[in-house]
C-alpha cells in the first residue's frame, strides 16, 4: 500500500518501502528456527523467538488471518481498507474530544447511508436505463443527493477540529520505533513494527488498544485515499487494469479473482455497519497471531502479553471457511490489449497451493528456468534474443493459501513479438516434459537451497514477517520444512509435474502489445522483467517530488539493504538506487551557476521561524561556517509545512545517521537536529493548547 502522508499516515507505507521490504525478504527460506508457541485463553496465538543478534531491539507484529479471499462481491477491498482504518487511532489516541469525535462519526454515518440509499436505488436505475454514464459521479447527482454530499463534506471538515492527525504513528516514532507498517495480501493482513526492547510494553498497550477500541475514524474520507491509491497503482500503471482483467479471467470460481484493493463501486459502497460486522468476525483474538522476535526476556514478555492482549474478547461469530474450490479449467483462455509499455506476455497454469507435495518440484522447475544461468535467459535473452527479460514462478513463490499457480512472464527485445515469447516458452516446456534434468544442473539448484539454509538471518524484522506470514498461511514451520522438500526433488518429479499441470486446456495467456504512442523506455529499465519495471516506475513516481535532503535520507535507508536483496531482484533495486543518486546530483546542480554565468549576489534572507529557536547548547551558530549555515537553513526551509509525524520521523533518521557523517559536517547536522527538536516541541505545545 505500498503513498503520501494522507495515504498511510507517514509510516513509510508507500510503494518504495513495501517494494524494498519484499525485495529484502525474498528467498530466505533457510535457517532452522524454533519459536516458543503459546495461546491465550481468548484464542490469540503468539510466537516468541528470543535472539541477541540485534541488542536492545525487538521486531513485533500481529497478523489477522483475513485478506481479499475472505470478501464477497459488494465488499471487495474491505480487508485492505481496514489496513488504513487501523492506523486512525482509538477513543484515546487520535482525538482531542472522544465524545465529539463519536458524534461526528455518527452524523457522517447517517448522511452517507442516506446517500447510498439514493445511489443504489434511483441512480442505479438511471444508469441501467442509460440516462447517466456513472451513478457515482457527482456531476450526475440528483438535487437531494447533491445536498447530502455538501452536508457530508461540511461534517467531515468540521470533524477535523477534534482529530489529532497521525497521533498513533507519532507516539511510536517518539519512542524510537522505526518499522511501523502494514500490508494486505489475498490471504492475510499484517501489522508490523520494530522498536527498542524497553518499549515492548508500549507496543502491547498500543496494539491491544487498537484491537479493543478502534473507532474507524475518518471512515468516509479514507475511501477517497484508497481510490487515489488504486488510481496510482492500477489505473496509472501501463498494464494494471489489464492485469486485473487477466486475474478475473484466470480464476473462474475462486475469490482470488478480484483485486486486493477492491472494485471501485464496492469501495464507494462500504458502510460502517458492514465494517463493524467484518471487524467482529476477523479482528477477534481467535483469528489473530502475534509474533515477537529479538532481544527480550521471554517470561516478562509473556506476562505483558497476557496482561494486555488477554483483555480482548473472543469472537462470538465463527470465521467462515473458504469453501469454493477452483473448478478445473476446460479450455485455453487468451486476453490481449495495447499498453504504454514494452510488448510482453504473461502465461499461467493452475496448480495445487504452496503446501501441496507437488509445490516443491514446481518451484525447483521455476528455479531451473530463472537467473542469468537459467534456461530462459540462455535460450530467450542470449540465444534467440527475443526477450529482454524472462522469469517463472511456482506456487511457493506465488504465495496463495487455497489454490496455486505457475506463471511465466517475459518482455520482448527489439522487433520480437509476444508470439515469439510464447513460442520460446513452449520450447523450454517441451524440454522439461520430454528430457530429464541433468544431475549437475539439478545439483546447482540444490546448492542454492543449501546456501539459503546456512544464510545468516540477521534481521529480526524480516524473520518476524516470515514467521507471521507463514503461520497465517497454515504453519510457521514451513520455514523449516521447505528446504528439505526442495532438496528431495528428483528429475522424475520435475518431469512428472511438467506433464501433469502444463496441458493446453489448463493454459491462460495475456498478450500485451506496445501501443504506437507509448513513451520510450531506457535500455536499463527495458532489461528488467515487466513486474520489476512496474515496481521501479511506481517507486520513482513516489521519489520524484522529494527534495535533496529527503532523497539523501532515502539513500541512507536503502544502501544498507542492498546486501540483503536476492540476486534476481538486484537489477531493479540497483536501478532505483542509481536513480536516487543521479537525482540528488541533478537537484544539487540546479542552483549552481555554470562557468559562463556569474554567481548571483547573495540575497538578503528573512529569518525563518526556526532561526528564532535557540540551538542546542552544544551546537551554536558560531560553530557553523556561512556555507553550512546556508545549507542548514535550506534543509529546515524544506521542512516548512510538514506534519508533526514527518518531523519526528526525519528527526529520528537524522539522529540515526549523524554518527556516520564526517567531523566537518557533524555540527551542521547536530544544529538541524536541535532545531527540529525545538520545532517538534513547539508544535506539540501548540496542539496541547
Amino acid at each position: 500500500m505500498i503513498s503520501s502522508q494522507e495515504h498511510d499516515h507517514t509510516m513509510t507505507r508507500n510503494t518504495l518501502s513495501i517494494a524494498l521490504l519484499l525485495l529484502a525478504a525474498g528467498g530466505a527460506w533457510g535457517q532452522q528456527v524454533q519459536p516458543e508457541e503459546f495461546t491465550l485463553d481468548n484464542g490469540m496465538k503468539f510466537l516468541l523467538l528470543q535472539r541477541s543478534e540485534e541488542p536492545n531491539l525487538v521486531a513485533a507484529g500481529w497478523v489477522a488471518k483475513v485478506g481479499s479471499v475472505n470478501e464477497r462481491p459488494g465488499i471487495t477491498g474491505m480487508s485492505h481498507f481496514f489496513e488504513h482504518l487501523m492506523f486512525k487511532g482509538t477513543d484515546t489516541i487520535g482525538t482531542s474530544d472522544p465524545v465529539a469525535d463519536a458524534a461526528f462519526t455518527d452524523r457522517e454515518r447517517g448522511l452517507r447511508n442516506a446517500m447510498l440509499e439514493i445511489t443504489w436505488g434511483e441512480q442505479y436505475d438511471r444508469f441501467r436505463a442509460g440516462e447517466i454514464d456513472d451513478p457515482w459521479d457527482a456531476d450526475n447527482d440528483t438535487p437531494r443527493l447533491a445536498e447530502l454530499r455538501e452536508e457530508l463534506k461540511a461534517a467531515m471538515e468540521e470533524h477535523r477540529s477534534v482529530i489529532v492527525k497521525d497521533e498513533f504513528a507519532s507516539v511510536y516514532q517518539a519512542a524510537g520505533a522505526t518499522g511501523l507498517n502494514a500490508f494486505t495480501t489475498y490471504d492475510l493482513t499484517f501489522y508490523i513494527n520494530q522498536l527498542p526492547a524497553n518499549k515492548f510494553e508500549l507496543w502491547c498497550w498500543m496494539e491491544s488498544d487498537r484491537l479493543a477500541n478502534s473507532v474507524f475514524r475518518e471512515f468516509f474520507s479514507e475511501r477517497d485515499v484508497v481510490h487515489e491509491e488504486r488510481r496510482m497503482r492500477t489505473e496509472s500503471s501501463p498494464t494494471g487494469e489489464f492485469d486485473e482483467q487477466f486475474e478475473a479471467l484466470f480464476w473462474q470460481g475462486s475469490p482470488y479473482s478480484w483485486p486486493v484493493i477492491g472494485w471501485p463501486s464496492d469501495l464507494n459502497s462500504y458502510t460502517l455497519e458492514e465494517a463493524q460486522r467484518y471487524f467482529d468476525i476477523y479482528y477477534r483474538p481467535n483469528n489473530l497471531v502475534g509474533v515477537v522476535v529479538g532481544d527480550f526476556d521471554p517470561d516478562a514478555a509473556r506476562t505483558l502479553i497476557e496482561t494486555y492482549f488477554g483483555r480482548l474478547e473472543h469472537g462470538s461469530t465463527p470465521v467462515p471457511p473458504i469453501v469454493t474450490i477452483e473448478p478445473d479449467q476446460k479450455a485455453q483462455q487468451r486476453l490481449s490489449g495495447e499498453v504504454d509499455a514494452q510488448s510482453q506476455i504473461k502465461i499461467r497454469y493452475h496448480t495445487p497451493p504452496m503446501v501441496h507435495r507437488d509445490a516443491a518440484p514446481l518451484s525447483v522447475m521455476a528455479a531451473l528456468l530463472n537467473g542469468r544461468t537459467g534456461r530462459l535467459y540462455k535460450s530467450m535473452v542470449e540465444g534467440s534474443e527475443v526477450a529482454s527479460s524472462a522469469s517463472a514462478a511456482g506456487p511457493i513463490e506465488n504465495l496463495r493459501k487455497h489454490a496455486g499457480m505457475f506463471s511465466f512472464t517475459a518482455a520482448v527485445k527489439g522487433d520480437a513479438t509476444p508470439e515469439d515469447l510464447e513460442a520460446g516458452w513452449y520450447d523450454e516446456l517441451t524440454r522439461l516434459q520430454e528430457e530429464p534434468v541433468g544431475d549437475r544442473e539439478l545439483q546447482k539448484i540444490k546448492n542454492q537451497v543449501i546456501a539459503d539454509q546456512y544464510r545468516s538471518l540477521t534481521s529480526n524484522f524480516l524473520l518476524m514477517i516470515q514467521l507471521g506470514f507463514l503461520e497465517a498461511m497454515g504453519d510457521w514451520n514451513f520455514l523449516n520444512e521447505a528446504p528439505p522438500r526442495l532438496l528431495a526433488v528428483t528429475p522424475e518429479d520435475i518431469r512428472r509435474v511438467a506433464n501433469t499441470y502444463f496441458t493446453p486446456e489448463n493454459l491462460s495467456i495475456a498478450l500485451y502489445y506496445r501501443s504506437e504512442d507509448a513513451p520510450e523506455v531506457d535500455d536499463a529499465l527495458a532489461g528488467l522483467d515487466p513486474q520489476a519495471q512496474m515496481m521501479v516506475q511506481q517507486a520513482i513516481s513516489q521519489l520524484e517530488p522529494l527534495g535533496v535532503m529527503e532523497l539523501n535520507m532515502a539513500l541512507q535507508q536503502m544502501t544498507p539493504q542492498a546486501a540483503m536483496v536476492p540476486e534476481e531482484m538486484k537489477p531493479a533495486f540497483d536501478y532505483i538506487l542509481n536513480w536516487v543518486e543521479q537525482r540528488i546530483v541533478e537537484l544539487g546542480s540546479t542552483d549552481t551557476p555554470t562557468a559562463d554565468e556569474p554567481a548571483a549576489p547573495e540575497p538578503e534572507i528573512e529569518p525563518s521561524p526556526i532561526e528564532e529557536v535557540p540551538a542546542s547548547p552544544a551546537v551554536g551558530e558560531a560553530e557553523l561556517t556561512p556555507q553550512q549555515m546556508a545549507q542548514a537553513d535550506q534543509m529546515l526551509a524544506n521542512l516548512e509545512g510538514k506534519p508533526l509525524s514527518d518531523l519526528i520521523q526525519i528527526h529520528g533518521i537524522l539522529n540515526a545517521t549523524s554518527g556516520s557523517v564526517s567531523d566537518e559536517e557533524r555540527p551542521m547536522i547536530e544544529y538541524v537536529i536541535a532545531a527540529l527538536q525545538a520545532r517538534i516541541d513547539s508544535v506539540r505545545a501548540g496542539d496541547d493548547q
